[in-house]
């Protein structure tokens, strides 16, 4: 197994208690369409993680004036995820997708790769309920050809996401 994906594994592990079973492959799953190729599911099975920025608005009733606040989306691989409505839920002027190097520093792992879970960072999650009519979905599992299968109910309470429909 890939160090990162073994890494994934052993994170989950000792921070949520459960073992999963990380998935394999050579053509790689760093899209939503590979992902479901590579596992035989539908495109909306595929648990996509996205990191926005978020900037302007209000942070517990204060201005926000400092640098952009991180949020991690949680969608269908069948869905597009709407910014404006990120933003509008968050409470913000403006949500922008992250800067892969500002990913990777803050959540600990690169596009392509990043988990729903595990993260270097806690970051406020929403997850999206297309999911959610699925007994399992696809995460990945912290390398650009790395999946982990869970049931969607279980992934969105262990990464404390609120369940809302910010997709296009």
């Amino acid at each position: 197994m890939h160090e990162r994906a073994a890494e994934f594994a052993a994170r989950a592990r000792d921070r949520y208690g459960v073992d999963l079973d990380v998935l394999e492959f050579d053509a790689g799953t760093e899209t939503a369409a590979a992902a479901a190729d590579a596992v035989g599911c539908d495109t909306a099975a595929i648990a996509s993680t996205i990191v926005a920025s978020l900037s302007g608005g209000r942070v517990d009733g204060a201005t926000a004036t400092d640098e952009d606040r991180l949020v991690a989306a949680i969608t269908s691989g069948a869905n597009r995820l709407d910014l404006d409505a990120v933003a509008a839920h968050f409470g913000a002027a403006e949500a922008t997708m992250t800067d892969p190097a500002r990913i990777r520093e803050a959540v600990g792992w690169s596009i392509g790769g990043v988990p729903p879970l595990c993260h270097d960072a806690a970051l406020p999650t929403v997850f999206d309920p297309t999911l959610a009519e699925y007994d399992t979905v696809y995460g990945a599992a912290g390398t650009p050809s790395a999946v982990f299968a869970i049931d969607p109910e279980e992934l969105a309470a262990l990464a404390e996401a609120t369940t809302v429909d910010l997709t296009e």
